[in-house]
Formats: structure tokens, sequence, C-alpha cells
């Protein structure tokens, strides 16, 4: 028995790197699987539908289920055809797995308006499309009586969260507005059987491997035997728990890499000055001095 026996899983971005490897383990827990990647260059440019369908041929080659789709999930029509696919491949659709992103990186005073648009749409418009078209499904399902028990596994990243890295202001952007989004989801959608948790991934992939100098840092260890703190394959076993018909947890943000799971606790209050009259200017900034 695998760990996502009759699970149905869209998983997007899962053509290559992190979201691969959440599709082969996924597949070989007994998930069928819809292998979402339009193929894309790093910066989002180009198409080819021969990753998703190569995941594909990797997960029937062991005796899984898959199919292959290359929509663009950071359009709203093909977010909807996405999960359509899912629900007429397989008969239902009980996980999604947002992955898929693109960099495009600039410092704050060189960045272009492009830049910024397709970020911010690949990334957050992306998680957002996909999420709303499933939510809509398991709505309609509870609401015709049926008993749901789905999931959302959302990606975010350091850059948005605890580690603010110069030169990504549209990548930071967009993955601290996917924690947040990830928190609505909790609270509005438990209420249809639907659980949303996020994940903050540090591994080794094409995306990471093309700041500078990340190559040295998340090399991999010079003996087979040694702990792989960076391989993408890591990721995958909190991501399946996760998505799991067994867990309970909801709301969560996790980083996770090959040596540690650290759960997020988001914005949390500092040092607090109060008044029992107006502000002033001059005592706002007597009492930050004081701090």
């Amino acid at each position: 028995m695998g760990a996502l026996d009759g699970r149905v899983a869209v998983i997007t971005g899962a053509g290559r790197g992190i979201g691969r490897e959440h599709a082969l383990l996924f597949a070989r827990e007994g998930a069928a699987v819809v292998v979402n990647d339009l193929g894309g260059a790093n910066d989002g440019s180009g198409a080819d539908a021969g990753p998703a369908q190569a995941v594909v041929e990797e997960i029937k080659a062991f005796g899984g289920h898959a199919v292959a789709n290359t929509d663009n999930v950071s359009t709203w029509d093909g977010a909807k055809a996405l999960v359509s696919q899912a629900i007429e491949e397989f008969g239902t659709l009980n996980v999604v797995v947002n992955n898929a992103g693109i960099l495009r990186d600039s410092f704050i005073a060189g960045m272009s308006e492009q830049q910024w648009d397709d970020v911010i749409s690949v990334h957050l418009k992306g998680h957002f499309c996909v999420l709303r078209h499933a939510a809509e499904y398991w709505k309609d399902q509870s609401k015709a009586g049926a008993e749901v028990n789905a999931a959302i596994l959302n990606t975010s990243s350091g850059s948005g969260t605890t580690l603010p890295n110069a030169g990504q202001v549209n990548y930071g952007a967009a993955k601290a507005g996917i924690a947040a989004m990830t928190l609505v989801a909790a609270v509005e959608l438990g209420r249809y059987g639907v659980r949303a948790n996020a994940i903050t991934p540090l591994a080794r992939t094409r995306l990471t491997l093309a700041t500078p100098g990340i190559d040295q840092l998340m090399a991999k260890p010079e003996t087979d035997d040694a702990l792989d703190s960076f391989d993408p394959a890591a990721i995958s076993p909190l991501v399946a728990y996760l998505c799991s018909a067994g867990c309970a947890l909801t709301g969560k943000v996790y980083e996770v890499s090959g040596a540690s799971i650290s759960e997020l606790n988001g914005w949390t209050y500092g040092r607090k000055a109060e008044t029992d009259k107006p502000w002033t200017i001059a005592e706002v900034e007597q009492r930050l001095a004081d701090w």
C-alpha cells in the first residue's frame, strides 16, 4: 500500500527539478498524476512538450499512472483545462501541487515592467488560477454531498519569507504572496474538506543554480554515502505526506531541505510603543529611538 493510493494529483512544473521528483514519488506511492509543464526556459520563454511527456514515460515504465499536460497555468483557461483534464482522465481530483516557476532577475532600478509582470504571472497568478478552478470543483462536490478529502501544496521560497535576495524583488514578492495565499486558502476551504499548506524548498535545481555562486554552495557531496542536503528528491517526501489522505495539517508553511524541516511562523509582533494621546513626530522619534 502506498501513502497516496487512489489519489489523483495535478503537479505543475513537473517536467524537471523538484516538480519531476514530486511526480515520480507520487506515482510510486500510488497516485495518478497529471504532469504539467509548459517546457519553457528558466525565464519562461519558449515551450516544449518533451519534459512533461518524458516524466510520464518514466512513470509508466514502473507501472504508474500518469498523463502529460502542457497548458500555461498563468492563464485562466490553461489552468481550467489542466484541472478538467485530471477529472476527465481519472474521474476526480484530490491534490494540487503548485510548483511551476520562472526567474527574471534584475535589480529594482533596472527592472522592466515585463520582467515584473512575467514572474508575478507565472508564480502568483499561476498558483491562484489552478487553485481557483480546483477549489470550485471541490466546493461543488462538497455542496452535492460528497465527502471531500483534498489537499493543496503551494511552493513559496526563502526569497519571499526568511532570506530576501537582492535582484529578486519580483520573485520575492510573488513568493511572499504565495505564502499568504496559502494561509487564506486554508481558512476558506477547510469547510469543503480541503487543506492548504506551502513549502519553501532548498534544493539544487536549474533555477537555483542560475544564481551566481550557488553551484558551489549546493554542490553534490564527494561520496555517495554522504547526505546530499540539496538533493531535489529530498523535498518530495514532505510534500507527499502533506497531500496524503491521512494528514490533518493545514495552514502551515515549511522550509525543507535534505537535512531539515522547519515550520515558519510568518510575521510576528516585535517591540511595541503605545500612547494615550495623539502621536506627534517628535514623540514617534523619541519612542523609536528608545528601542
